[in-house]
């Protein structure tokens, strides 16, 4: 079985290899671990942003930008994400299932290194996915760089060695924050999936874009405008083989949430910035293109909605 946390190991390699070249900044801390700072204080940007993706999505992804059109008024950059592996690379790798909280420090946990952990066990149960390797690689969404303590436990829960752990570190309010979360396009729609019940297992291949959203002063705000970019924006194409996807396929976009409509910014402000009171359902995809190659069918549902998109951007003429 494919090792996650190899695969992304090597792509961690080069982003060390080259780190001055990728504005990134790498910490060797006192027990040995590796810390790469991709945005608390690191002039990171769009490259670094892509190899995170990547990084976050257990190196079975392939990330790239391009330049599209909003609402027909303004070209702005997008992102595209492919995988051949869905099932794997969305919820065994990118899935942010590991809440770590530890030593005062929070930050949400994705990346191959929670197939180690089994964070959550469920999770890799349901795809019958394990993971054993020696290293581990895990990115952090957080706004301060872990300390020793933070590590050590990281590294206790997947069961090495302080010094074969490396966790890449990014603000949500940073440009590699912006670039990952909408990265996180496909993911959306392979956990809605999940959630619902169909079996991710028969998801042959993936593809999507999103809007990488611009980056906010404020964190709270800059948590909406990333998802926002995928769920008003974001464009999901899968590809099926059975699993009765017919049935599924219009329970996937955002638009089918009691939350759908405004900013999510707004959304989680009237819901006094509860998680709880949110309607999980708001966070999938705005459109999504289904091909079931065991039938030969295609089916669409969902729209995009640019105009939420942009308000939740702020753009401003000048």
């Amino acid at each position: 079985m494919i090792s996650i946390n190899e695969i992304s190991y090597s792509i961690v390699e080069e982003m060390l290899d080259f780190a001055e070249d990728y504005r990134i900044e790498p910490h060797t801390l006192a027990n040995d671990s590796v810390v790469i700072d991709c945005g608390v204080k690191a002039k990171a940007g769009y490259e670094a942003g892509l190899l995170f993706t990547q990084v976050c999505m257990g190196g079975l992804a392939q990330t790239s930008l391009t330049h599209k059109k909003l609402k027909h008024e303004v070209f702005y950059p997008f992102i595209e994400v492919s995988t051949d592996f869905p099932a794997i690379a969305c919820l065994a790798a990118q899935k942010a299932g590991w809440r770590i909280s530890q030593d005062g420090y929070f930050a949400m946990g994705s990346g191959p290194a929670r197939a180690l952990a089994l964070k959550p066990k469920h999770t890799y149960e349901v795809i019958e996915y394990e993971d054993d390797y020696d290293f581990a690689v895990i990115a952090l969404e957080a706004d301060k760089l872990p300390n020793e303590k933070v590590m050590d436990y990281i590294a206790s829960e997947c069961g090495v060695d302080s010094s074969d752990v490396v966790a890449l570190v990014a603000p949500t309010n940073s440009p590699v924050g912006s670039v990952q979360i909408a990265g996180r396009v496909v993911e959306m729609a392979i956990y809605k999936l999940a959630e619902l019940g169909f079996d991710t297992r028969h998801i042959v291949s993936a593809f999507g874009s999103a809007p990488i959203p611009p980056v906010k002063k404020d964190a709270a705000v800059a948590m909406g405008t990333t998802n926002d970019a995928s769920i008003y924006h974001g464009s999901v194409t899968l590809t099926v083989d059975g699993g009765n996807i017919k049935d599924f396929v219009p329970k996937i976009p955002s638009s089918t949430s009691k939350d759908y409509g405004k900013p999510f910014y707004t959304v989680f402000k009237e819901a006094k910035f509860d998680f709880y009171k949110l309607d999980p359902g708001i966070f999938a995809p705005a459109e999504v293109v289904v091909n079931d190659i065991s039938t030969g069918e295609t089916y669409i549902a969902g729209k995009i909605n640019a105009d939420v998109c942009m308000e939740s951007f702020g753009f401003k003429k000048l």
